[in-house]
């Protein structure tokens, strides 16, 4: 599909953002056809790569495909100047500096709105634009922790641990994008844009769902529960004849399939286990009956057997077993990148598909640092010889 008939083509975006949550934002609009310039520092030898791992690593090709990359100084009159003049014609902003970076900056939403009242500005902080923990550096693994999500992930007994991925820097990225896209819906009917802000603690806090809800409304403090589900059982890893699979049996219809497929009936008269209360209160002894069954075959024969009846079931997979999956190749979530310097390189897709306005099968390449300056400042009417001026001076 040509990028200029995606969903987003029509929207102009300047990226602000570093690390991984900003930019995991600006991805889904940059993914789904958005003009996406990406304001980085002009070159300096002494910065060396700076947060977020290296240009030419995969995870700085993952986060930012698909963008148009200018160098612009901030602090200088004449950068501020021309990011404003880019502003008065952009559809979004996005970034994630701490509260007050962007004030000092002078380019924070009042002073952007002042010049385009149709702007919608995303924000992402640690912990929010106010409050008492502000103005505090706020990064992932800290979110987990004053989030919850730590005081429930891992196994009893075993203290807090956190998840494999940057869930609360993911989780307020995406946030961030479906509150831009709401508040450009929005502007349709109003004509004026408005301020987007989420922050890794409430995004976290979020993401608690059900977890949280036992706090709020049955004032019950969820704990560790490993491997199991905190409250369909039997749900959980199982070993095999070599490996382990997962197998989620909650709800009666289920869990009499479970027991015709592992040959135990008689488990739904038995008093420890012929109810969900019963079971969750003998999961352990349950759980060690199952494993020995589930010990005598290997994994693919018992994903058969509980496909066949309708039971879920799955392998763990380490990760270059998950893209080599059927079905995951059957998605099409790797999505190749024709990199000038690297060749063929692959990256993790969208999630979302959409009937006639899908992502193109190939994405365009993380752009070189300041690679489109030259053409983005001629779009805005510089000349060669501005443009040489503004690079001797810093500014670019």
């Amino acid at each position: 599909m040509n990028q200029n008939n995606l969903p987003l083509a029509h929207i102009r975006v300047l990226d602000l953002t570093r690390v991984r949550a900003g930019p995991t934002a600006v991805r889904q609009l940059a993914d789904w056809g958005a003009d996406v310039i990406k304001i980085e520092l002009p070159p300096d030898p002494d910065a060396g790569e700076g947060l977020g791992g290296p240009r030419h690593g995969p995870d700085f090709y993952n986060l930012h495909r698909n963008k148009r990359s200018m160098t612009l100084n901030l602090k200088s009159a004449a950068g501020k100047d021309i990011f404003m003049r880019l502003a008065r014609d952009a559809d979004v902003i996005v970034e994630n500096y701490r509260p007050d970076v962007k004030h000092r900056l002078g380019i924070d939403y009042e002073a952007v709105r002042a010049v385009n009242p149709r702007i919608v500005y995303g924000s992402i902080s640690g912990f929010g634009q106010d409050g008492p923990y502000s103005k505090r550096a706020g990064v992932d693994q800290i979110a987990q922790g004053m989030g919850g999500l730590m005081s429930i992930t891992g196994a009893p007994g075993q203290g807090p641990m956190r998840v494999g991925i940057p869930i609360a820097d993911l989780t307020a990225g995406m946030n961030t994008a479906m509150g831009i896209l709401l508040a450009i819906i929005e502007r349709e009917r109003s004509g004026e844009g408005q301020w987007v802000h989420t922050s890794l603690l409430e995004s976290q806090i979020a993401m608690l769902d059900f977890q949280a809800a036992r706090w709020l409304i049955s004032e019950d403090v969820p704990g560790q529960a490993g491997n199991n589900h905190p409250t369909s059982i039997p749900t959980g890893v199982f070993p095999t004849t070599d490996g382990f699979i997962n197998i989620a049996s909650a709800g009666a219809g289920i869990w009499l399939r479970f027991l015709d497929c592992i040959g135990r009936a008689e488990w739904n008269d038995d008093p420890r286990f012929n109810s969900g209360a019963a079971r969750l209160e003998n999961r352990d002894t349950l759980n060690d009956l199952i494993a020995d069954i589930t010990g005598t075959r290997s994994s693919q024969e018992w994903i058969d057997l509980f496909a066949e009846a309708g039971v879920p079931a799955g392998p763990i997979y380490d990760i270059d077993a998950v893209f080599a999956d059927p079905q995951v190749q059957h998605t099409g979530i790797a999505r190749s990148i024709d990199h000038p310097t690297k060749g063929e390189v692959a990256c993790v897709g969208q999630a979302i598909n959409l009937s006639r306005t899908s992502q193109p099968a190939r994405m365009r390449p993380t752009p070189e640092l300041g690679e489109h300056t030259d053409d983005i400042l001629t779009e805005l009417g510089y000349t060669s010889a501005e443009v040489d001026g503004l690079r001797a001076d810093g500014v670019i």
